[in-house]
C-alpha cells in the first residue's frame, strides 16, 4: 500500500499532528481499509467536532484522539509523549486568511511546528515527516513565508540537536479534495448551481491526490535521513482547463463563470523547488530529495573551491502542462471526485 509494508508500524505509535483534516483522514481510511498493522493511532487537533466524526466512523479503541493546540506546548509535551512516530500536518493553510491574520500563520505554522519539534526531541520520537507546501518557495504571501520558516526551523533542529529524533520535510502542491482548496469549491458551485468563479484563467497549479501526498510521506519515511527535503514530482493544468475537466465530469455545457481577479497573496504561478534547491537535488523518476547543508558557520574550514554547479529552472507549475483530456483523467483518480459523481 503506497510503498509501505503492512508490518512497518507493527506496535507502534503514530502521532498526527492536525489528523482531523484531509490528509489525517486518508491516513486513517488507508490503514484501516489495507488492514496495515499498528499500535496506536493518535491524533492531535483543536477541533471537537471532526474528532467525533471520525471516532464514530472508526470506532476503535486502538485510535485516540488529543484535544489541543500546537501553540501550547504543554499540549504538545502530553501528545508526544511515549510516540514512536510523529506526521505533522497541522497548519493554518488559506492564502487569503493568512494574509488578514499573519500573526496567526505565524503562531500555528512556526512557533506550533517548533513545539511539536521540541517535544518530539524531549521524548525521544524515532522521526518526524513535517508537511509543507509548495508556497514556502520564493513566497509572496504570509501562509507561503510561515511555511518556508517551518521548513528552516525544521531543518535547524535536525541539525542543532544532535539527538536520536530523525527529522525530515516533505513538500507538495495542490490536493485534488483537500478541505479549502479550488476544486471543492468549484463543485459546490456546480451541484448548488452557482456562477463557477475563476481568479485567473491562465493560472496554472500542480495537482495531487491525497493518495499522491500519502506516497511521498510514507516515501520521506521510509527513506528519509535528517534534515532531507522531499518533493514528488507532479502534473499541473491552468485553472481554465481544471474548470472545464470538472464540468465535462459533471456533463455541464455552457455553465456560467464569473471572473472575480486574484485573491490576496496569490501567485500566478507556484514552484514546488526552486533553481537553487534543483541544482543540488537528486532524482529518480518519482520524486526529488535535496539533502541538508551540513557545514557549520566556520566556513573557512570548508572552503576548497566553488562547487560547479548547472543552470536548472525551478520547477514550477507553468512548465509541461496537462490538457483537458489528461486533466480529466487524474482528476477521476481522485476518490474525492469519484465520491463527488
Amino acid at each position: 500500500m503506497l510503498g509501505i509494508n503492512k508490518n512497518t508500524f507493527k506496535n507502534k505509535k503514530i502521532l498526527i499532528v492536525g489528523g482531523t483534516g484531509s490528509f489525517g483522514n486518508q491516513f486513517l481510511k488507508k490503514f484501516i481499509k489495507n488492514k496495515i498493522n499498528f499500535g496506536e493511532i493518535h491524533i492531535l487537533s483543536r477541533d471537537e467536532k471532526k474528532q467525533y466524526d471520525l471516532r464514530e466512523i472508526y470506532k476503535n479503541k486502538n485510535i485516540k484522539f488529543h484535544i489541543g493546540d500546537v501553540r501550547d506546548k504543554s499540549c504538545t509535551d502530553i501528545a508526544t509523549k511515549e510516540i514512536d512516530y510523529v506526521f505533522h500536518a497541522a497548519a493554518l493553510k488559506q492564502v487569503p486568511s493568512c494574509e488578514f491574520y499573519p500573526l496567526e500563520a505565524i503562531k500555528t505554522n512556526i512557533l506550533g511546528t517548533n513545539n511539536v519539534l521540541t517535544s518530539s526531541i524531549e521524548n525521544q520520537v524515532k522521526k518526524v515527516i513535517c508537511l509543507s507546501t509548495d508556497k514556502a518557495v520564493y513566497p509572496i504571501n504570509a501562509m507561503g513565508i510561515s511555511k518556508a520558516m517551518m521548513e528552516k526551523v525544521a531543518l535547524s533542529k535536525s541539525l542543532l540537536n544532535q539527538n536520536s529524533t530523525k527529522i525530515c520535510v516533505t513538500r507538495y502542491g495542490n490536493v485534488i479534495g483537500s478541505r479549502g482548496s479550488v476544486i471543492p469549491l468549484i463543485i459546490n458551485q456546480i451541484k448548488n448551481g452557482y456562477p463557477i468563479t475563476i481568479t485567473n484563467k491562465n493560472m496554472t497549479r500542480f495537482l495531487m491526490t491525497l493518495d499522491d501526498a500519502l506516497e511521498l510521506v510514507f516515501h520521506a519515511f521510509e527513506k528519509g535521513t535528517n534534515g532531507q527535503l522531499f518533493v514528488k514530482k507532479s502534473p499541473s493544468t491552468t485553472i481554465e482547463i481544471l474548470v472545464n475537466s470538472l464540468l465535462k465530469i459533471f456533463s455541464k455545457n455552457n455553465y456560467p463563470q464569473k471572473i472575480i481577479g486574484i485573491r490576496h497573496g496569490e501567485k500566478m504561478h507556484e514552484t514546488l523547488m526552486s533553481s537553487e534547491e534543483r541544482n543540488f537535488a537528486k532524482e529518480d523518476k518519482n520524486f526529488f530529495v535535496v539533502n541538508p547543508d551540513l557545514r557549520d558557520l566556520n566556513y573557512g574550514k570548508f572552503f576548497k573551491e566553488g562547487k560547479k554547479t548547472k543552470n536548472f529552472e525551478n520547477y514550477s507549475s507553468n512548465q509541461k502542462l496537462l490538457g483537458l483530456n489528461n486533466t480529466i483523467k487524474l482528476l477521476k483518480k481522485s476518490e474525492f471526485i469519484k465520491n463527488s459523481i
